[in-house]
C-alpha cells in the first residue's frame, strides 16, 4: 500500500513538473505578450535614464511590443533594483543598472537580495568615463594646479551623487593619491549638482563624463582630466588622469541589462537579440554618440560577458571599498 502511494506521489510530482516545463516554454515561445517595464533607479533626466529611453524607443520594434520606463529612485539606486529582483522572472520587469547598483552598492549597503545570484544578465549596453571638471571661474588650469590650489585651501568643495557611490570613490582615491583635502557635498542626483556647479555653489566633481559634455563644449564647466586609461574619444583634448600626473585612476559607468533571476533562458535570448538589434541600429549609434556614450563591442554584448565585467569589477572595488571602510545607510 505505502509504495504505491509513493509511486502516485511521484507520478503526480513529475506531471506538475511537466506541466510546469510546458507552460513555461509556451510563455518562453509567445513572450513577449504585453507590455514589457524597464526599472530606471535614478530621477528622468539624468544621464542613465536618457540612455534608457534612447534603447526603449528602438528595443520596442525589436520586440514587437512597448516598453515603459519607471524611474525607481532611492539609496543609490539599491530601492529599483531591490524591485526587479523580487519580481516575477517572466521577461516583464527589467532593470537597467550599472557599476553603482550591481558593484558597489552590494559592498556599501546592507542589501537585502545578492546583485549575482539574484538576476540574470542580459547584455552590456555602453559605457561612458568619469571626468574631473569644475566650475569654469576655478583658478587652476590644469590637475597639477589643482593639486597645488587644494594643498593651499580648506574651503574647496567637491560634489558626489549619494554616498558611498562610484563619484566618492574616485574623489577618495583622488585625496590619498594627491595628499589633498576637500569637503564632499553629496546630492540626490546629478542634475541638482550640475546645477550647483553652474553656478559656483561647488569647485568640482568626479562625475559621469556623458552627464557634462554638453556643458564642457560650451565652455561652461572646466574638464581637468578624464578617469580611463586613453583619452575620451568625444573630447580628445583632455588628458588621461595618468598624463595629468595620478596614475590609475580609472573609472567609469558602464550601462547593462538585467532581468530576475529563474527567468527562462529562451527569454533572456529575445531580449538580447533585440538589444543587439538596438545597439547596431545607425540612429541609436549616433544618439548615443551625441550624448557621450560608447556602445560595447559585438562580441561583448552577451550575457556571459555582462557577467565577466560584474565579476572583474566586484574583484576591483570591494577590496577598496573594505579597506576604506565605506559603509551607507
Amino acid at each position: 500500500m505505502r509504495s504505491t502511494s509513493g509511486a502516485m506521489a511521484s507520478l503526480a510530482a513529475l506531471l506538475l513538473l511537466q506541466t510546469a516545463t510546458v507552460v513555461c516554454t509556451a510563455n518562453a515561445e509567445t513572450y513577449p505578450a504585453r507590455t514589457v517595464t524597464m526599472i530606471v533607479p535614478y530621477p528622468a533626466g539624468g544621464p542613465s535614464d536618457t540612455l534608457a529611453r534612447v534603447i526603449t524607443e528602438r528595443m520596442k520594434t525589436a520586440l514587437g511590443q512597448s516598453i515603459i520606463i519607471e524611474n525607481v529612485t532611492g539609496a543609490g539606486g539599491s530601492i529599483g533594483t531591490g524591485r526587479v529582483a523580487r519580481a516575477a522572472p517572466d521577461g516583464y520587469t527589467l532593470s537597467l543598472g550599472h557599476v553603482q547598483t550591481h558593484v558597489i552598492n552590494a559592498a556599501t549597503q546592507n542589501l537585502s537580495y545578492d546583485v549575482v545570484k539574484d538576476f540574470e544578465p542580459v547584455g552590456l549596453i555602453a559605457d561612458t568615463p568619469q571626468w574631473l571638471i569644475g566650475r569654469k571661474t576655478l583658478p587652476p588650469g590644469d590637475v597639477k594646479g589643482l593639486i597645488a590650489w587644494l594643498k593651499q585651501t580648506d574651503k574647496a568643495t567637491s560634489g558626489a551623487v549619494g554616498v558611498g557611490g562610484p563619484t566618492d570613490l574616485a574623489a577618495a582615491y583622488f585625496q590619498k593619491a594627491t595628499g589633498t583635502k576637500f569637503q564632499l557635498v553629496p546630492y540626490r542626483g546629478g542634475a541638482p549638482l550640475i546645477q550647483d556647479l553652474l553656478s559656483g555653489q561647488i569647485d568640482f566633481t568626479f562625475g559621469q563624463a556623458a552627464n557634462y559634455l554638453g556643458h564642457a563644449r560650451s565652455g561652461q564647466l572646466k574638464p581637468f582630466a578624464v578617469l580611463s586609461a586613453k583619452r575620451w574619444w568625444a573630447a580628445p583634448d583632455v588628458p588621461t588622469m595618468d598624463e595629468a600626473g595620478v596614475p590609475g585612476l580609472h573609472a567609469s559607468f558602464w550601462h547593462g541589462l538585467w532581468v530576475p533571476k529563474g527567468t527562462p533562458k529562451e527569454i533572456v535570448a529575445k531580449l538580447n537579440a533585440a538589444l543587439s538589434e538596438t545597439l547596431r541600429d545607425e540612429a541609436v549609434k549616433k544618439r548615443m554618440a551625441d550624448i557621450g556614450q560608447e556602445i560595447w563591442p559585438v562580441a561583448q554584448r552577451t550575457p556571459e560577458a555582462l557577467a565577466a565585467q560584474q565579476k572583474t569589477e566586484i574583484e576591483r572595488w570591494w577590496p577598496i571599498i573594505k579597506a576604506a571602510g565605506i559603509k551607507t545607510q
